[in-house]
Protein backbone atom coordinates (compact mmCIF):
# COMPACT_ATOMS: atom_id res chain seq x y z
CA UNK A 1 0.00 0.00 0.00
CA UNK A 2 1.45 3.34 -0.98
CA UNK A 3 1.91 6.10 1.55
CA UNK A 4 -0.68 8.32 -0.15
CA UNK A 5 -3.38 5.65 0.01
CA UNK A 6 -2.53 5.00 3.66
CA UNK A 7 -2.75 8.73 4.42
CA UNK A 8 -6.11 9.06 2.68
CA UNK A 9 -7.42 6.01 4.52
CA UNK A 10 -6.39 7.50 7.86
CA UNK A 11 -7.99 10.84 6.98
CA UNK A 12 -11.15 9.04 5.94
CA UNK A 13 -11.15 7.20 9.28
CA UNK A 14 -10.71 10.51 11.11
CA UNK A 15 -13.63 11.99 9.16
CA UNK A 16 -15.80 9.01 10.07
CA UNK A 17 -14.88 9.44 13.75
CA UNK A 18 -15.71 13.13 13.55
CA UNK A 19 -19.04 12.20 11.97
CA UNK A 20 -19.73 9.90 14.92
CA UNK A 21 -18.83 12.75 17.26
CA UNK A 22 -21.29 15.00 15.43
CA UNK A 23 -24.08 12.48 15.83
CA UNK A 24 -23.22 11.92 19.49
CA UNK A 25 -23.12 15.66 20.16
CA UNK A 26 -26.59 16.02 18.67
CA UNK A 27 -28.01 13.71 21.32
CA UNK A 28 -26.00 14.92 24.33
CA UNK A 29 -27.61 17.48 26.65
CA UNK A 30 -24.93 20.15 26.21
CA UNK A 31 -27.25 23.12 26.62
CA UNK A 32 -25.99 26.39 25.16
CA UNK A 33 -22.60 24.83 24.30
CA UNK A 34 -24.11 22.56 21.64
CA UNK A 35 -23.66 24.96 18.69
CA UNK A 36 -20.04 25.65 19.67
CA UNK A 37 -19.25 21.93 19.86
CA UNK A 38 -20.90 21.33 16.50
CA UNK A 39 -19.03 24.20 14.88
CA UNK A 40 -15.71 23.02 16.33
CA UNK A 41 -16.28 19.55 14.88
CA UNK A 42 -17.27 21.04 11.52
CA UNK A 43 -14.11 23.18 11.46
CA UNK A 44 -12.01 20.08 12.19
CA UNK A 45 -13.67 18.20 9.32
CA UNK A 46 -13.25 21.11 6.91
CA UNK A 47 -9.60 21.48 7.90
CA UNK A 48 -8.90 17.84 7.14
CA UNK A 49 -10.60 18.12 3.77
CA UNK A 50 -8.74 21.33 2.90
CA UNK A 51 -5.35 20.04 4.00
CA UNK A 52 -5.42 16.54 2.53
CA UNK A 53 -8.07 16.20 -0.19
CA UNK A 54 -7.53 19.66 -1.66
CA UNK A 55 -3.75 19.11 -1.42
CA UNK A 56 -3.04 22.35 0.44
CA UNK A 57 -0.16 20.68 2.25
CA UNK A 58 1.66 20.35 -1.09
CA UNK A 59 0.91 23.82 -2.45
CA UNK A 60 2.67 27.13 -2.10
CA UNK A 61 2.00 29.77 0.51
CA UNK A 62 -0.04 31.97 -1.80
CA UNK A 63 -2.62 29.27 -2.47
CA UNK A 64 -2.81 28.49 1.24
CA UNK A 65 -3.33 32.18 1.94
CA UNK A 66 -6.16 32.30 -0.60
CA UNK A 67 -7.82 29.27 1.01
CA UNK A 68 -7.54 30.76 4.50
CA UNK A 69 -8.84 34.08 3.19
CA UNK A 70 -11.86 32.37 1.65
CA UNK A 71 -12.58 30.50 4.87
CA UNK A 72 -12.26 33.69 6.92
CA UNK A 73 -14.57 35.53 4.55
CA UNK A 74 -17.15 32.77 4.92
CA UNK A 75 -16.79 32.99 8.70
CA UNK A 76 -17.34 36.75 8.61
CA UNK A 77 -20.47 36.33 6.52
CA UNK A 78 -21.82 33.66 8.87
CA UNK A 79 -21.14 35.86 11.91
CA UNK A 80 -22.92 38.79 10.32
CA UNK A 81 -25.88 36.59 9.43
CA UNK A 82 -26.01 35.22 12.98
CA UNK A 83 -25.89 38.69 14.51
CA UNK A 84 -28.74 39.77 12.23
CA UNK A 85 -30.87 36.80 13.23
CA UNK A 86 -30.14 37.26 16.94
CA UNK A 87 -31.04 40.96 16.99
CA UNK A 88 -34.39 40.68 15.25
CA UNK A 89 -37.53 40.98 17.36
Amino acid sequence: MSAQIRTFALVWLALILLLAMTVAAAFLPLGPAKPFVSIAIAIAKASLIFWFFMHLREDTGLLRLAAVGGALWLLILLLLMSSDLLTRT
